[in-house]
C-alpha cells in the first residue's frame, strides 16, 4: 500500500532543539518529511510559498506545524495569529512546541487557536517518544487534519 509521505514544518530558532529534534524523530522512526525555519517570518513565507519558498515540490504545505513561541522578527504567538486569520491557512494543525509551561502562554496560544500546547521535555528519549506520539495522533489517528490549501494543491 503506498503511503504519501506528510510535511512537518518546524518553527524553531535554537540550533540545539532542531539539532535534537532531528535526532528525536530518527528515533521514533518518523515516516514524514521535515522542514525547518528558524524564526516567524520564515514561517508564514514557507506556508504562503513566498519568497524562497515559491517551489511545492522542494518545499510541500505541511500537514503539521510544530511552533516555538521564542523566535525573532515574529514571535510563535503572531504566527499562530496570521495562521487563524488567514483562509487558506487557519485548518493547518498548529501544535505550540514550547519550553514554556507559564499559564499567561498557554492561555495565549490556545486562545489564538493553537491546536495543541506541549511543552518540550529535556530528556531525548522523552522527546522522541512525545513527538512519535504527536506524529501519531495527529498525522495517524485524527480525522480533522487540515486540507491543503488550493494554490498548494494545483501542480507547480
Amino acid at each position: 500500500m503506498f503511503m504519501e509521505t506528510r510535511t512537518i514544518l518546524v518553527a524553531e530558532d535554537d540550533e540545539n532543539d532542531v539539532f535534537l529534534m532531528q535526532r528525536a524523530f530518527v528515533q521514533a522512526r518518523s515516516q514524514s518529511a521535515l522542514r525547518f525555519v528558524s524564526n516567524g517570518e520564515e514561517a508564514l513565507a514557507y506556508l504562503r510559498a513566498e519568497g524562497p519558498y515559491t517551489d511545492r515540490r522542494e518545499f510541500p504545505f505541511p500537514s503539521l506545524l510544530l511552533l516555538d513561541l521564542k523566535m525573532p522578527q515574529k514571535n510563535g504567538l503572531e504566527v499562530l495569529e496570521a495562521v487563524r486569520g488567514d483562509a487558506d491557512l487557519k485548518r493547518l494543525t498548529v501544535v505550540v512546541f514550547t519550553s514554556s509551561n507559564q499559564a499567561r502562554d498557554i492561555d495565549l496560544a490556545m486562545g489564538l487557536g493553537a491546536n495543541s500546547y506541549l511543552v518540550k521535555p529535556s530528556d531525548p528519549k522523552a522527546l522522541a517518544s512525545l513527538l512519535h506520539r504527536v506524529e501519531d495522533y495527529w498525522l495517524t489517528l485524527n480525522q480533522g487534519s487540515a486540507s491543503i490549501p488550493r494554490e498548494a494543491a494545483a501542480p507547480v
